[in-house]
């Protein structure tokens, strides 16, 4: 597997900010985009979908191309009851990480609402199809002034290029609940933690990623106990950093699940088909 960082598990903070948004949300700050210290290239990725005890709900695969400073990554998340999460995104790595374009499909049972959504900063346009709870087709267009910083899509590859003694690193995500709305990620670095990758030892930088309320509103959702657990993102340190795990909330309002890598599995036979 090469570089595994091209896998970008968005879906659990749509389900943060999903329910921030429900209980009322402040101005987010502003931030420059990361500045490029890895570019990205050609990648693929597979990862597997677990509750906290270890039973898989799903698997994912991701890929990824680049064509000079533009890069194309896309990520699929297949789930047992034939629930769908399908994100392309495309991004400029020219100095900084700027979003071009990304698109999300969601449908099936995990979804309590079907949606799909299409963002163009170029054109600072935001659309939202959705089917509600009525089972009625609705499209919502939107013109949005698009931070330089949207991260949708982009998670992983920023916290690769974060440096790990930042205290605290800011960036904007656009939500569709379905009405588009723009919010902050706050990003912090939460101690190294060491893991075993075949009977090797290596290191990771975890990070705590937070979607901040503030106000009013923040007091109320730690009052009344609807403020969702942080999600915490494992990153291998060393000289190519690279994801090696998240925990954190899912799809709207889901227990917290894990993502993990998975490791392909070879027939012992070479002239076999099939593993």
């Amino acid at each position: 597997m090469s570089d595994e960082t091209a896998i970008i598990p968005r879906p659990w903070f749509a389900a943060l900010i999903y329910m921030l948004l429900a209980l009322g949300s402040l101005m987010p700050l502003l931030a420059e985009p990361i500045v490029v210290r890895y570019k990205e290239g050609v990648s693929r990725g597979f990862l597997v979908v677990c509750t906290p005890d270890g039973k898989q709900i799903g698997f994912g695969d991701a890929f990824q191309v680049a064509n000079g400073d533009k890069v194309t990554s896309r990520m699929i998340f297949h789930f047992n009851d034939g629930s769908v999460d399908d994100e392309t995104t495309i991004f400029s790595q020219s100095g900084s990480f700027r979003l071009l374009n990304d698109h999300v499909l969601q449908k099936g049972p995990a979804f309590k609402q079907p949606m799909e959504t299409w963002i163009d900063t170029a054109k600072k346009k935001v659309m939202v199809r959705y089917t509600d709870k009525d089972g009625k087709a609705n499209v919502v267009t939107q013109e949005l002034d698009l931070p330089p910083d949207l991260s949708n899509g982009l998670l992983l590859t920023l916290l690769k290029n974060i440096d790990s003694r930042t205290p605290k690193t800011t960036v904007s995500y656009l939500a569709a609940t379905p009405k588009p709305r723009i919010v902050t990620l706050v990003i912090t670095p939460d101690g190294e933690q060491r893991f075993i990758a075949g009977s090797a030892r290596h290191s990771a930088q975890r990070y705590n990623v937070k979607v901040d309320i503030g106000g009013a509103a923040g007091v109320v959702a730690h009052v009344i106990g609807k403020q969702p657990p942080d999600t915490k993102i494992w990153m291998s340190t060393g000289e190519a950093p690279s994801f090696a795990g998240l925990v954190g909330p899912f799809f709207g309002d889901h227990d917290v699940w894990r993502i993990n890598l998975a490791s392909p599995i070879l027939p012992k036979n070479p002239e076999q088909t099939k593993p």
